[in-house]
């Protein structure tokens, strides 16, 4: 009986030890401190990071060699590309420098049409000798030779067409600028202070291109009446037709005053 028990306590006493050991021989380890583990698994942890280095070295060395490939390639094309570039510019007889005059040329002009693009219609129409001055620069790019190059073909094409756009809308904002004459009573509406509306001109000066503008309805710029309907032109400074014009019309006002002064005097004389 006393063996018996004494069996029974000695086998209490080594079994929790034989399971902890068979407990940590199929344990996971993966995410335990390096301090918790046992030599065998901490050996297999670092043949694991062993095999994991050579792995990452030998993806490391494909994609090395992948890119000496590509740069070779990109080189290769480079060469191509340039070679390419001085066949054209021997077709054309352009210099280096030629070209570079011509790409920095497009490159105002299109930084001018990205200035222009966002504004009204009614403010491109102020702009019209702007961007008619822009259509002529566009145009003498596209007659140049050096406007053939794949470089710049697309561009000036685009630009071409960014820039007609930009005259229609410039017209249709010059044509739909007009102004109904009011009463000069209610409004005191007349040429000068119609220029000097801060909706029209905000300059009284200006007046006489509205007059001429609408020379088939104002035949005396001292008289408009009311309902005309007027159009205004963009603003800007007057034309020498404008201008002689003006000049005119001042010469004729005063010899009329001088005149009726004139008469008035003899009149009183009498």
């Amino acid at each position: 009986m006393k063996t018996k028990l004494m069996i029974l306590v000695i086998a209490l006493i080594i079994i929790p030890f034989l399971g902890i050991n068979l407990q940590s021989a199929d344990r996971d380890f993966t995410n335990l401190p390096d301090a918790e583990l046992t030599k065998k698994e901490a050996e297999q942890r670092i043949l694991e990071f062993e095999t994991r280095v050579k792995e990452l070295q030998n993806q490391l060395a494909a994609v090395n060699a992948d890119v000496d490939r590509l740069t070779k390639e990109l080189q290769d094309v480079v060469t191509k590309l340039k070679d390419c570039q001085e066949a054209y510019k021997a077709l054309i007889n352009a210099s280096t420098a030629d070209l570079e005059n011509f790409r920095q040329r497009l490159g105002i002009i299109e930084g001018k049409i990205r200035r222009l693009q966002p504004l009204s219609n009614d403010e491109l129409a102020t702009k019209i000798d702007e961007i008619n001055t822009l259509w002529n620069d566009v145009n003498d790019l596209k007659n140049n030779k050096i406007a053939l190059l794949p470089e710049f073909y697309d561009r000036v094409r685009k630009a071409l067409t960014d820039v007609y756009d930009l005259k229609m809308r410039a017209k249709r904002g010059m044509a739909a600028r007009t102004y109904v004459v009011k009463s000069w009573a209610e409004n005191r509406d007349c040429l000068w202070n119609i220029a000097g509306n801060i909706q029209i001109y905000g300059d009284p000066f200006l007046w006489p291109k509205i007059w001429q503008s609408n020379t088939d309805l104002i035949k005396n710029p001292d008289i408009i009446k009311p309902g005309w309907v007027l159009k205004i032109p963009v603003k800007a400074d007057k034309t020498p037709d404008e201008i002689k014009a003006e000049r005119k019309y001042w010469r004729q006002k005063k010899a009329r005053m001088e005149k009726e002064q004139l008469k008035d005097e003899m009149e009183q004389k009498k």
